[in-house]
C-alpha cells in the first residue's frame, strides 16, 4: 500500500503554510516525500521550510498577499522555477472577519472573499494550466464546515467557503478527464488562529465541544492524513469531493 501514498519525486505548493494547518500539511507532504514550496504572507515561512528540510526534501519559501490578483500566478511560477515543477497545489490560505451581517462592512466582505475565494480560484487557474499541459496534477482546496452550514457572525467567511466547495466541483467537472484531480478538505473546529476568538469565549467553546462527538477540538495534525491521501496516487479516482474532517460534527 505504501507506494499509493508516496509523494516522492513530486513538487507541492502549500499556501498559508507559515503556521497552523498549512504548516502541518506542508510538513506532512514532505514526510511523504514531496519537495514543498511554503507560502507565507504576514509571517515568514522559514520555520516551516526548516521542518520540511528535516525530512530530507527540498523547501522553497515564497511570499505574497493572495488578495493581490498577481500573486497566485507568481507563486506558481516561482515554485516551478525554484523546485523544477509543480504536481500538487494545496490552497490553504484563508482569513476571517467576525461581525453581525448587518454591521459587516464592504471592506471586510471584500477582504475575506479576496483571499479565500478569489485567491483560491486564481491559484487553481495558474496551477491548473501547468498541470493540464503536463498531463497530471492534484489540487486540494481547504473549505470548511461552513460550506455546509451558515455559522454565526461570519457571513463573508461562510460565503467564501461555500464558494470554494462549489469551485472544487466545477473544476473537477472540467479537469477530471485530463488526469487533474481537484478535491477539498472541510475541516471542523481546529485549533488555529482563525478559531482563537471562539476558544477564548467560554460559552461558545463549551457549546462547540458539546456538539463534537470526538469530544475535543481538532488539531492541525488531524487534517494531514486527508491531505496526503488527496495529494497522492491513492486518490486517483476521487474527483470533486469535499472530505469533511470534523470529529463527527456534521453527523450529530
Amino acid at each position: 500500500m505504501s507506494p499509493l501514498f508516496s509523494l516522492e519525486g513530486r513538487v507541492a505548493l502549500v499556501t498559508g503554510a507559515s503556521r497552523g494547518m498549512g504548516a502541518a500539511i506542508a510538513v506532512g507532504l514532505a514526510e511523504a516525500g514531496a519537495d514543498v514550496a511554503v507560502h507565507g504572507n504576514t509571517r515568514s515561512p522559514e520555520d516551516t521550510c526548516g521542518r520540511v528540510r528535516a525530512h530530507g526534501t527540498r523547501a522553497l519559501a515564497v511570499t505574497g498577499d493572495l488578495a493581490d490578483p498577481a500573486t497566485p500566478e507568481r507563486l506558481v511560477r516561482e515554485t516551478i522555477a525554484g523546485l523544477g515543477g509543480l504536481d500538487v497545489l494545496v490552497n490553504n490560505a484563508g482569513t476571517i472577519r467576525r461581525a453581525p451581517a448587518a454591521e459587516t462592512s464592504d471592506e471586510d466582505w471584500l477582504a475575506v472573499l479576496g483571499v479565500n475565494l478569489h485567491g483560491a480560484f486564481r491559484a487553481c487557474r495558474a496551477a491548473g494550466r501547468h498541470m493540464l499541459a503536463q498531463g497530471h496534477g492534484k489540487i486540494v482546496n481547504v473549505a470548511s464546515l461552513l460550506a455546509f452550514q451558515g455559522g454565526i457572525l461570519v457571513p463573508a467567511y461562510a460565503a467564501s467557503k461555500g464558494g470554494v466547495a462549489q469551485l472544487t466541483k466545477a473544476l473537477a467537472n472540467e479537469w477530471a478527464g485530463r488526469a487533474v484531480n481537484v478535491n477539498a478538505i472541510a475541516p471542523g473546529y481546529i485549533r488555529t488562529d482563525n478559531t482563537a476568538a471562539l476558544r477564548a469565549d467560554p460559552i461558545r467553546s463549551r457549546q462547540i465541544l458539546e456538539r463534537i462527538p470526538a469530544g475535543r477540538w481538532g488539531e492541525p495534525a488531524d487534517v494531514v492524513g486527508a491531505a496526503v491521501f488527496l495529494c497522492s496516487s491513492a486518490s486517483d479516482y476521487v474527483h470533486g469531493h469535499v472530505l469533511v474532517v470534523d470529529g463527527g460534527w456534521l453527523g450529530r
